[in-house]
């Protein structure tokens, strides 16, 4: 069996408790979800169970349910081009294999019962595929409010794996910053001051081990002594200068300040899963009025808050 990767994972307890699951559940056939915030390594340990099965030298298809729905359904189940010839999907490509399904409860309502019957009937068109699939979601809440189909829900939570967001991980966000700063220095020998450390630590790392990777290369870069210093991290308010800059030159439209609002609170209810109290650290405002403003644009008829649970 490969060994876990603890710059990757991590040391924390909870975490080796989630990857020895993974691990003692590669050996078996059975589906597996594995859950976790954005950038939190969900992929990666989908790769991990795949490598550690009876199946790692056979392929390996992974589909991202939350992109357009046709396109989805197509790299599921195949289609015709053009010139009217069939493109296999990802079922029959992985077959012997895994298939891993990113963001499952991004896949349309409809599409969700007829996967749930296909997946139930692979074996009448003798196609063996292993099931790994993973959300940033509650699903269960997702099937309690009719949201997410149950039959789909229960064929793929069998064996559910949860992966702790960083934030929550202090050794090992401190671990994997020199793990990044040692893979980035190119063998030069870059240490980092307690300045620098203490606002790594203190970052609320939206994107977990993915927002980290990216910052520490960037700072990396920027840095022209042999030590990593908190002028040199671009992180926090200095990161979000640089991507409205970013935006600008991209050419993305004016918008009022109400609209700005709006959109940045949906977007850090997408980024926490929708968990209120967390988005509301991350926009440093009180709970009660991230509860009033959601409360407003509901009543304003704004879809995404209408269907806000």
């Amino acid at each position: 069996m490969e060994t876990v990767n603890v710059e990757l994972f991590g040391r924390d307890p909870k975490v080796q408790k989630a990857v020895n699951v993974a691990a003692n559940v590669s050996v078996t056939k059975a589906p597996v979800l594995i859950t976790g915030e954005a950038g939190v390594g969900k992929r990666t340990l989908s790769k991990f169970i795949h490598e550690n099965s009876s199946r790692a030298e056979k392929p390996f298809e992974m589909v991202d349910c939350s992109t357009d729905g046709t396109t989805v359904e197509n790299q599921i189940l195949g289609w015709r081009d053009q010139e009217g010839r069939f493109n296999k999907g990802v079922l029959e490509k992985a077959n012997t294999g895994t298939v891993v399904f990113a963001n499952i409860d991004g896949l349309e309502d409809e599409f969700q019962k007829k996967l749930h019957k296909i997946i139930s009937e692979l074996e009448d068109y003798d196609i063996d595929i292993r099931i790994i699939a993973t959300t940033t979601k509650n699903l269960s809440k997702l099937v309690g409010s009719g949201r997410f189909y149950r039959g789909l829900y229960t064929l793929v939570s069998n064996n559910t794996v949860a992966l702790t967001p960083l934030r929550e991980r202090a050794h090992d966000l401190e671990m994997m910053t020199r793990h990044f700063i040692t893979e980035f220095a190119g063998g030069k020998n870059i240490d980092v001051d307690k300045t620098a450390m203490d606002k790594i630590l203190s970052h609320y790392w939206t994107h977990n081990v993915h927002e980290l990777k990216a910052v520490i290369q960037t700072s990396v870069a920027n840095c022209k002594e042999n030590t990593l210093t908190e002028a040199d991290l671009e992180i926090g308010e200095k990161k979000a200068v640089n991507m409205i800059a970013d935006d600008d030159n991209e050419g993305i439209r004016l918008m009022s300040l109400k609209e700005a609002e709006k959109l940045l609170i949906k977007k850090a209810l997408i980024h926490t899963s929708e968990n209120r109290t967390q988005a509301a650290k991350i926009l440093g405002v009180s709970i009660r009025t991230l509860r009033n403003k959601i409360n407003e644009y509901r009543q304003g008829g704004n879809s995404y808050f209408v269907n806000l649970r």
